[in-house]
């Protein structure tokens, strides 16, 4: 039985208030940190860079108060697992307490406890075009390999932004008020219905990052790969969804709308395998994951106007690829 999208408490919840002064306080007491706080965005988590004098900046993290603890747990111990067993990617560390903990309670402006962590601050900038997307078909696949051995009793989740949970999302559809976008994203769903559901669900699994789209890919000044941040989204699934998921914020529109895709999957095949069976299904499963993302992003766009300009930050590039496949995607791309 899927999701039903109104039953997820999170989806339409606000990030939690949170008064500086008794943070800062906090902070100082707790993890002996002083600096400024500087506010960042996020969907559902209160996040701040915390500034300090001769020292890197740390990104400090506080869950929302309807979380449930084990997720946030499942995050921490993902961060903790790679940081041992694969110290080389550029990924966020845990900053440990005075006392050893990696989180402690905080409370929210509304009385409500929130989780507070600190986490290193990775340096860089969203990706822009042009991503190189072969190294960060690597990069993900180094990912993917350090998390093989990693499990949490909270991995096997139900989150709705989980390829294979699309199907649930076709009551969004009368929230798009574009006809054309309407279709493109009916279509989508189903296409996805009629065989690659069904494949994708019989794969082996494990625990994947499940959302490389370009906000989570950091680069440098000179546009080189920097790291790979928000492990909020994590679930047990396939890696082909691991694939599918970040080959769809690097579709272009023109001639060769799979060009970026299949450069990625050439970069991930370097260090893991990818059949080409399992490839064929890419153009389908790409295409469904900009429908859930065109659907998912209008449904709480239209209930969170305050939030709408985050919220709706992939959506442009969603319509593009799903206009760009709709005009037709040869998955011979993908061969290896």
């Amino acid at each position: 039985m899927l999701i039903h999208p109104i039953h997820d408490p999170l989806m339409l919840a606000a990030p939690p208030v949170i008064g500086a002064l008794p943070l800062a306080e906090a902070l100082r007491r707790d993890w002996g940190l002083g600096g400024v706080l500087h506010p960042l965005g996020g969907e559902r988590d209160r996040n701040f860079r915390l500034e300090r004098e001769g020292a890197p900046p740390l990104l400090v993290k506080l869950g929302h108060p309807d979380e449930d603890p084990a997720i946030t747990d499942f995050q921490t111990r993902a961060l903790l697992h790679l940081e041992a067993a694969a110290p080389d990617l550029p990924l966020p560390h845990m900053v440990r307490a005075r006392n050893g903990a990696t989180e402690r309670a905080h409370p929210a402006e509304d009385g409500r406890t929130c989780l507070l962590r600190v986490l290193t601050y990775l340096p860089g900038r969203p990706v822009a075009p042009p991503v190189p997307a072969e190294a960060l078909g690597e990069l993900t696949a180094r990912l993917d390999a350090a998390l093989a051995g990693f499990a949490h009793p909270a991995d096997a989740r139900r989150l709705l932004w989980d390829i294979r949970e699309a199907p649930s999302l076709r009551e969004f559809l009368p929230d798009v008020a574009d006809a054309g976008l309407r279709r493109l994203a009916e279509a989508a769903l189903d296409r996805f219905e009629g065989g690659p559901s069904a494949a994708l669900t019989a794969l082996p699994m494990q625990v994947i990052h499940n959302d490389l789209n370009p906000h989570n890919v950091l680069a440098d000044a000179d546009g080189q790969l920097a790291g790979i941040i928000d492990f909020g989204d994590m679930v047990r699934a396939s890696l082909l969804q691991e694939v599918a998921t970040a080959c769809a914020y690097l579709v272009q529109p023109g001639g060769a709308p799979l060009a970026g895709p299949a450069a990625f999957v050439a970069g991930y095949r370097r260090v893991l395998p990818l059949p080409d069976e399992q490839a064929a299904l890419l153009p389908a499963l790409i295409a469904t994951r900009m429908a859930m993302t065109v659907l998912i992003t209008h449904w709480r766009a239209r209930r969170q106007p305050e939030n709408a300009a985050y919220i709706l930050r992939n959506m442009p590039g969603a319509r593009a690829g799903l206009e760009a496949l709709a005009r037709g995607a040869d998955a011979r791309a993908f061969e290896g």
